[in-house]
Formats: structure tokens, sequence, C-alpha cells
């Protein structure tokens, strides 16, 4: 089983443990992470950190989404953050499972999230002293991670509007399309997630000291900063995603204009030059030498007379 356990005793110090020793030491706060949540790791929280069924359970599940309950005497929260292991493309966040109780904290996680490296070098520097430190150093350092990653998508529908030609539609649509796909992404986990940490900081107990409140209020108030972000990104995709398709309608429109103006210009020659191409007798001026140049020159005036209609009528500017 992957893990890794870290103690901070009475003076202060941080040591690194295996995760067979974590549960024997006797220290003020106790930081226990599982990457993985196989049934070994099942086995270890039920056996081993005596932990009920439901917590378990919320631990090690497969499919999780933001939240945050109270279970006892602590609190069980869930928190999506990114992760440069492959993911599903409906699924671009990992989740980080979260178990605390005064002086301990059981973390559970199938992916490494970018920000654990983030809390764990401020717990092994000693800057987090308790459940409530450990769990707002991640609210704060997943919101970090992640609006840099949210700015990107705006600045790629910043330059997607700035290039808006009609020669670009179909590089253009999939790039909308990609940035609207990662929004609604992003914006299924992100408001959930608001909620859950709103709701952690306002949870009764001892084991969060005001302080963590406030930094889980303020991880909150940026997570919705972000959610709001990125549903403004949504809309402005959809609003470009329609605004392509009216450019390439438009494009549709003006070829299909020409393709009928010339079809209206070569109409009635054709039907002329049909007519006097029948291979029947009785034409008018049939055996005539000079009847060619005569219906040549009349098709030529017919088209310059249907072009400069055209033009009268200002077809040719769509």
């Amino acid at each position: 089983m992957s893990g890794t356990a870290w103690c901070r005793a009475a003076d202060g110090g941080v040591r690194q443990l295996p995760i067979g020793a974590a549960l024997t030491q006797d220290a003020p706060f106790l930081w226990v992470h599982l990457a993985t949540n196989t049934a070994k790791a099942q086995a270890w929280l039920r056996d081993d950190a005596k932990l009920s069924p439901f917590t378990v359970d919320a631990l090690t599940a497969a499919e999780t989404r933001p939240r945050a309950e109270k279970i006892g005497q602590g609190a069980f929260v869930n928190m999506r953050g990114r992760t440069e292991e492959e993911l599903d493309s409906t699924d671009m966040l990992a989740s980080i499972r979260i178990w605390a109780t005064k002086g301990r904290v059981i973390t559970v996680s199938r992916k490494r999230l970018v920000a654990l490296d983030t809390v764990v070098e401020q717990m092994t520097a000693g800057e987090l002293r308790d459940p409530g430190d450990l769990i707002a150093a991640f609210a704060a350092a997943i919101t970090t991670d992640l609006d840099p990653v949210v700015a990107d998508l705006g600045d790629r529908l910043d330059d997607c509007e700035q290039g808006l030609r009609a020669d670009r539609v179909f590089e253009l649509r999939r790039i909308v399309t990609r940035v609207r796909a990662e929004a609604i992404t992003y914006r299924r986990f992100l408001s959930p997630q608001r909620v859950a940490l709103e709701r952690l900081a306002a949870l009764p107990g001892d084991w969060l000291a005001e302080d963590d409140r406030a930094h889980l209020a303020a991880a909150a108030d940026s997570a919705a900063r972000m959610a709001e972000e990125v549903e403004a990104i949504r809309e402005r995709a959809a609003l470009m995603h329609e605004a392509l398709t009216d450019l390439r309608a438009e494009q549709l429109d003006q070829r299909s204009l020409v393709i009928a103006m010339v079809a209206m210009v070569f109409l009635p020659l054709t039907f002329l030059t049909g007519l006097y191409g029948m291979n029947v007798k009785g034409l008018p001026y049939a055996e005539a030498p000079w009847a060619f140049d005569a219906i040549a020159g009349a098709c030529a005036l017919i088209a310059a007379g249907i072009v400069i209609w055209f033009a009268r009528r200002h077809w040719f500017r769509g």
C-alpha cells in the first residue's frame, strides 16, 4: 500500500513516518496520506485506523464530487484539484478525500494532485499546526493551482475573438468547442467545491480554529470567483460558437449567391444555344452565313444586360 505519514511533535518538529508506525505516535498532530483507494487501503482504514464503514466508503469511493459533512467529532471533506496524471477528458480534476478530527487527518487520493507537493512542503516546514491548517492549505493550494488554468481558458477565447475571420472558421470552431468543454468540466466541480468549503467553515467543532475558518472562507471566495469566471467563459464560448456559425452561414450564402448569379447569366444563353443546336429543319436563319455571328452577339448582349441589372440592384455586394 502506497502512502506516507507526517507527525508534528509538541516542540514543533515534523517527522516523516511509514504508514505502519503512524498510528502508534503520541503527537499533537498526525497526517496520514494514502496514495491509493484499493482493498488494502480500505482494510487499513477499517482495521488499523478504526474508521466507521461509512467513513471508509467515503474515503475510497470510485466516483466523488466536492462535499463536506460532519462525521462524529470530525468531518469528511472531498475536494477536486488538478493532476499531471492522465485522466478522462470528461473528468479533468482528481479528488482528494479528507477525514479530519482533532489532532489527526487522513487523506486518500488515487491520482497525485499538483497541490499535494505544496501542502507537503508546508507540513515539512512546520507551518501546519493542526487539521484546520492542513485543510485550509489544501483548499488554498488547489485554488491557486487552478487560477492560471482558468485564466488560460479566457486568454484562448480572447485570441479566438481577436482572430475571427472567415478563413479560420473551422480552426476557431475546434478551439472554442474545446474551451467550452473544459469550462463545463471545471464548472461541474468548482461550484460544489465552493459550497463544500463554505459548509466546512461553518461546521461546529473545536478542531477548527477561527483563523482556519477564515482561511477556508477565503478559499471558498476564490473558488466562487473562479466558478463565476468559468461560467462567463462558457457563455462567451457559446456566443462565439454562434458567431462562427453565423459567419459560416454567411460564407455559404455568399457562395450560393455567386452560383445563382452565374446560373442566371447562363440560363437564357443556354436556352438560346440549345434551341439553335437542335438538329431539326425550319430554324430561322439557319442557312444564313451571318447567323452564327448574330447569335453570338445576341448572347453577349443578353449576358451584359443581366450583369448590368445585377450591378444596379447591388447584388454583387452580397
